[in-house]
């Protein structure tokens, strides 16, 4: 035998066996741990969280023959609507209950959400609130 086979063979028999490929010499890995990209603005629980595009909020409890005119007329007395988006059933053609209007500005979205909540909507009380929060600050591990 050469040098090189008896090298081998000390290595294979101090390995471990890994679940992947080749032979593991150690089973201890260093543990990343990942930084919070924004820290500061994630420190508040429940707080609204902006989408990419503007501030979203979420109507529920909408009559099934309402239509984006309905809801356009209702929550631009509030601010300027960006995009309002009603999903509907595809059996029926109706309204599914909800819809998501944006708004440019915090304050806007803020204010249709304060002044709109609890409030009739074609013989309905519509409710209004973010869309997106953002959750609980956890710690790094899982």
């Amino acid at each position: 035998m050469s040098d090189n086979e008896v090298e081998m063979e000390d290595v294979v028999a101090n390995a471990e066996r890994s679940r992947g490929r080749g032979l593991a010499q150690s089973r201890n890995r260093e543990r990343i741990t990942y930084d919070v990209v924004d820290e500061e603005s994630s420190a508040t629980s429940g707080a609204p969280q902006r989408s990419v595009e503007g501030w979203i909020v979420f109507v529920t409890n909408i009559h099934e023959e309402a239509t984006e005119d309905d809801v356009h007329d209702k929550f631009s007395e509030y601010g300027k609507i960006k995009n309002i988006h009603l999903n509907l059933d595809r059996r029926t053609g109706f309204l599914k209950g909800y819809a998501l209007v944006e708004y440019e500005t915090q304050k806007e979205a803020n204010e249709a959400i304060d002044q709109s909540n609890d409030t009739d909507l074609l013989g309905q009380n519509v409710k209004v609130d973010w869309c997106f929060v953002k959750g609980k600050k956890t710690s790094g591990k899982r």
